[in-house]
Formats: C-alpha cells, structure tokens, sequence
C-alpha cells in the first residue's frame, strides 16, 4: 500500500495555509487564490482526501477526521480574511461611496458667435427671410466684379484680400452668395447670408477670419423706408426697445444710396463715454440700396425691381450686446470666459 499523509503533513499544510493567507492580509485576489491552491478541486487538502481510499480501514476514520478538521480550518481563515478584506476596502479612503451623491459634469454650451449667429438667424426668419449659404472660397468675379467693384477700383483696397491666385480669393465678405442668388432666382428675393469671412487684418477688434451676415431684399417698389423698417425692428430685438439707431449717410460699391446704422452706446446709454469716443454712438453694419449696376450684372432691369442690401459682422453684435471690449477672447478658448455664456 502506498504511502499516505500522516497528522504530520496534515498539520504542515494547515500551517502553511494559515501563513500564507496571514501575509494575503487585505488582497482578496491573492486570498482567491489560496482557496483554489489549498481547497479547489485540485487543490492540497482536496488531494490529502483522495488518498483515503489508500488507507487501511482501521485508520480510514483518524484520519478522515484529521482532513475534516484541516478543511474546516482553513475554510474559516479563508473566510475571516475575506471578511477582513472587504471591510478593508469599504474603509479606505481611495473607495467609491455609492451613498455620495454625484458630480455635476461639466456641460459644454454653443460658443457665444454661434448663439449670436443664432439669434440673428431667428430674428430674420421670423420677418420672412430665408437663409442661404455659399462657397468661402470664391472666384474674384462673384466677390468684386459682380458687385460693382472693378479690377481697378480702388474699394478693393479696403478689403485686404487673401488671394488664392489672379482670379480665387477667400470671401472677404457674404455678398458674393447675393449675387450667386440673383443669378439664379427672379424678383422677389428676401434672404440673409451668414458664414465666415477672411481679410488680413489683426488686433483688439478685428481678426483675419471672423462672421458676417448680410441680408438682401429685391421686388417691385422696395425703398429705403423698407429698409430703415427691418434693421429698426432688427435692432430693437437685438438690443432691446429702449436702443435708438441713427442711419448715416455713407459709400459702398454696391449700394446707392449707401448708409451706416449706428445704436446708441450699449455702455452709456447714449451719455458718452471712452468706448463710443463720447459721441453715444457705436455703428454696427452698413447698409443701401442696391446700385442699378448689381442689377445689370444679374440681368435684372433696374427700371423694373429695387432691393436693398446689408451687412454686419457677428463678432461685433457680439461684443455689442455683452459688453465685451477683446474681439480676441472669442478665439482664445478661455473657458472661464466661454463659461458665462452657458
């Protein structure tokens, strides 16, 4: 018969097991372990029970009992240790506590351009004007030529272009999609265009790419009172009721009579300060009717149709209508400035 474990090596393997989970102490994957090595199917004291077969049946029961007694044994150390385990756990201070209440994330919001953008958009729609869009890259021809403005003449000058090549620009304003339009619709026409548009310029109150929209209306007898009617109301929902404009005589290329639209100084209230040069005056888009030339250049027959034309640059809404003085901290992604637009 072969030879079979004694109290001994019984003993041996009892204390070796209790050693080991001792040192486990709080790792409940290394206290697994220990119970797949020393109890699992496997396992040391598993393999001390199949030896009983082996023994003679006048010291099968000793030592079945000595087995019983060592299983029993390190089945309560695993279990203390596990026990100790997960309390160690529940304890510690690097734990999750389900009962904590969460954390709010951080939501992120649209940029303040956009809401502006938005809210232009809104503003026109509601007074019937349709939103179009077109290429930011643009032939020279739909961003001068079409709009009144030569090769020779000296307004292009006033655009700082970035040329693409001899006849490619980037979109130094929206107006070329009016024209875009015009060619491809009949009177009557009422839309806005907002987008990017790109002049080489940089400082506090301008950058190389910023956002414009600019409005057209073409019919049968459209005047300049229609126009003052629409940027008024346009204004008042922007600004506010109490902000008064003023409609001052200027040029543009495309437009005849030309005018810029001034509102009374969002930081005074009208009474003169540094922001307005005391004047409680702060202009914000320019504005006209459409030269009969545009018309031409279309084949609209400006003895038939008028229209009028303008545009503003959203950045500066923007500043206008929160007080912001830095046309830069749009473009910077500080959030605790983009924070306060949530």
């Amino acid at each position: 018969m072969e030879q079979v474990a004694d109290r001994r090596e019984i003993e041996q393997v009892v204390n070796e097991a209790l050693r080991e989970l001792e040192e486990a102490k709080k790792d409940l994957k290394l206290i697994d372990a220990l119970r797949v090595k020393y109890l699992g199917r496997k396992g040391l004291i598993t393999n001390l029970f199949k030896q009983l077969g082996k023994v003679s049946p006048e010291k099968r029961p000793e030592l079945g009992r000595l087995l019983n007694e060592a299983r029993d044994t390190v089945e309560r150390a695993i279990g203390s240790a596990t026990e100790r385990a997960k309390e160690a756990i529940l304890t510690s201070k690097e734990t999750i506590d389900v009962t904590t209440p969460g954390r709010i994330p951080i939501i992120g919001s649209l940029h303040p351009v956009t809401q502006v953008t938005q809210e232009i958009v809104r503003i026109f729609s509601q007074m019937g004007f349709e939103v179009v869009e077109g290429p930011e890259v643009e032939l020279d021809y739909y961003n001068f030529e079409a709009l009144n403005i030569p090769k020779d003449h000296p307004a292009r000058d006033m655009q700082d272009t970035f040329y693409i090549s001899e006849d490619v620009v980037l979109r130094t304003h929206t107006s070329p999609i009016q024209a875009r339009i015009m060619e491809k619709r009949r009177p009557p026409i009422q839309i806005i265009a907002p987008g990017k548009t790109y002049r080489c310029d940089s400082d506090m109150t301008h950058t190389p790419m910023f956002h414009q929209v600019e409005g057209l209306m073409v019919g049968k007898d459209i005047s300049f009172s229609h126009l003052k009617a629409v940027l008024t109301l346009f204004v008042h929902r922007m600004f506010g009721p109490q902000v008064g404009l003023r409609f001052r005589p200027s040029f543009f290329p495309f437009t005849e009579p030309s005018a810029e639209v001034d509102i009374q100084c969002v930081m005074c209230g009208g009474s003169g300060c540094k922001v307005c040069s005391y004047t409680g005056w702060l202009e914000i888009l320019g504005s006209g009717m459409v030269d009969p030339a545009v018309f031409e250049k279309v084949g609209y027959d400006p003895e038939e149709v008028t229209g009028f034309a303008f545009g503003m640059g959203i950045e500066r809404i923007a500043m206008l209508k929160w007080s912001i003085d830095d046309l830069r901290l749009f473009f910077e992604n500080d959030v605790r400035f983009l924070e306060q637009f949530t």
